[in-house]
């Protein structure tokens, strides 16, 4: 497993900054459908959000999430979502951006993830919700190129990056690379991963994206400093540009049981 931190300057440090959230309301919360075990290569979208501060101040961030969060029983196709605060803002790009609540799903199909797109309750959440609430919106998208599947479970801590390569580099050649080195690190800490070469339009020049999933936080911060992460790191640093990091955790909302997903 591999987190590609602060790559974009080696001799500046990532920012650490924890954005709690305003009420219980706005936990993090995670929600799958019945299809979700048959998902071998997940689609990834990632759409990241900062939220007006008199949004998060009123509540209307809280009832962006959780119109979010219930498109989970209102769009077929969906393999996996949630939606939540960020938890710790991880390097400078991510800092300058400053998004202070995401969106994770997942889909089997391309198709899938056009369809969520397109569907009457997700356009109807983007636009009596998110348009109003959000001050900026980045989106990501990608097919899980790992081995592996990287389950995300309730409770799960995921650091999140998305890089820009440098001038000359191919994309290609940098997912090439993370493959390499996230099998050379081997499954580091317990973490699963989930990367590839984004397609999505609105990704700002980020034109890869990964996530590493733990079972804990307590098992995210455990890996800063390993060896063989470090050595994954120093692998393909040199095809890096610009590197944004950050962490959130996945939990159920409160009064929900908790429901695995199988990814």
């Amino acid at each position: 497993m591999i987190c590609l931190k602060a790559f974009s300057s080696p001799l500046q440090l990532p920012t650490l900054r924890r954005l709690a959230p305003s009420s219980s309301s706005l936990r993090v919360a995670a929600a799958m459908s019945s299809s979700s075990s048959a998902v071998a290569a997940p689609v990834e979208h990632i759409v990241l959000f900062k939220a007006r501060p008199e949004a998060v101040a009123s509540g209307a961030a809280a009832a962006m999430v959780s119109s979010l969060q219930a498109l989970a029983t209102q769009v077929p196709g969906l393999a996996y979502i949630h939606a939540g605060p960020v938890l710790r803002l991880r390097s400078p790009a991510a800092e300058a951006l400053g998004p202070t609540h995401l969106l994770h799903s997942r889909y089997a199909t391309k198709q899938d993830l056009a369809t969520y797109a397109a569907h009457p309750a997700h356009v109807a959440a983007v636009q009596g919700h998110v348009l109003p609430n959000a001050l900026d919106i980045t989106a990501i998208d990608w097919v899980n190129s790992a081995e592996l599947p990287s389950p995300v479970n309730p409770g799960s801590a995921v650091r999140l990056t998305l890089a820009k390569v440098k001038e000359g580099v191919e994309v290609a050649q940098l997912v090439e690379k993370v493959a390499a080195a996230t099998k050379a690190a081997g499954e580091a800490k317990g973490a699963k991963v989930s990367f590839g070469d984004n397609f999505s339009v609105r990704a700002k020049g980020f034109q890869f994206g990964m996530v590493a999933v733990f079972d804990s936080v307590e098992e995210l911060d455990a890996v800063e400093g390993d060896g063989k992460v470090e050595e994954a790191k120093a692998a393909v640093r040199p095809l890096l540009d610009e590197v944004l990091v950050l962490d959130f955790v996945a939990e159920p909302a409160a009064g929900e049981a908790p429901t695995p997903a199988s990814l």
